[in-house]
């Protein structure tokens, strides 16, 4: 699905490491639409950008929260956005994290986090997720 050209101006201006917020739809799950109820269901994220990923369709990838460990790879929290649902990209702070941080955090997502051997969570993780 190609995109908008509104959308291409927007997504051409965004440089890694920009804080920004993402207006979209999400998906909606509903026992009836008989209600005459709108099934759209509107969203606002924010974030780090860190980068566009996606075969078929291209998707936005927002880092939210970051875990910086020693070795310097980073477990993210992220949120990854169709681009071909309505989206509006909104920057809130250009280089509100530095372009070198901001390439750490994508390398860290597309590594899957920061993971010991056999796929298992970092005690770090561990130990944080129990907190929740």
């Amino acid at each position: 699905m190609s995109l908008s050209k509104s959308l291409q101006r927007q997504v051409a201006q965004l440089s890694p490491g920009d804080l920004v917020c993402c207006e979209w739809c999400d998906a909606s799950v509903g026992k009836s639409l008989g209600s005459g109820a709108n099934v759209d269901v509107p969203v606002k994220s924010w974030g780090i950008f860190v980068g566009i990923l996606g075969e078929k369709i291209k998707h936005i990838i927002l880092a939210q929260n970051s875990f910086r460990y020693s070795d310097g790879f980073f477990d993210i929290d992220y949120t990854a956005i169709p681009l071909s649902w309505h989206v509006k990209i909104s920057v809130i702070v250009k280089e509100y994290v530095p372009v070198a941080v901001a390439e750490q955090l994508f390398a860290s997502f597309l590594r899957g986090g920061h993971r010991f051997g056999g796929g298992q969570p970092s005690a770090v993780y561990q130990s944080r997720s129990r907190v929740h």
